[in-house]
């Protein structure tokens, strides 16, 4: 009788320095392109409270003028607040201000936080004319 000798094969377990170090290259890259987008992404979804208050400014404004004549100038407007259903100053992370006459106004929000410092100002008038810092602030 011939005895035949059976030799038993382990599977590899575990992984090699290689396979880890491939995961983690792709894990960054990843990252590095993830980070930024959604740091551009928060930092316009800010600026869209900015941009609603500024809006809320000149429809709270113009009601008042069709209702009194003239447009507040109540620079901290809690008349427009109250009464027109203005906008709330801070808006998010913008002071929301205003410099008008009876027959003007210019509503700016300013960026009140540091972590929308680079973003800038923006403007809106009387006649709905926009303009910012930057000039593709209102756009995007």
């Amino acid at each position: 009788m011939k005895i035949i000798a059976l030799h038993t094969f382990k599977s590899k377990t575990g992984i090699t320095l290689i396979e880890l170090l491939i995961v983690a290259v792709i894990v960054a890259i990843l990252a590095g392109i993830a980070v930024p987008m959604y740091t551009g992404y928060m930092q316009r979804a800010r600026r869209a409270d900015a941009k609603t208050a500024l809006e809320q400014l000149r429809a709270s404004q113009e009601m008042m003028r069709a209702e009194r004549g003239r447009y507040s100038i109540d620079l901290d407007l809690s008349e427009l607040q109250t009464t027109w259903g203005g906008p709330a100053s801070p808006a998010g992370d913008y002071t929301i201000t205003m410099v008008a006459t009876s027959t003007t106004f210019t509503g700016t929000a300013t960026p009140s936080t540091s972590r929308q410092s680079s973003d800038g100002w923006l403007n809106i008038n009387q006649d709905g004319v926009k303009t910012s810092q930057h000039p593709d602030r209102w756009t995007k």
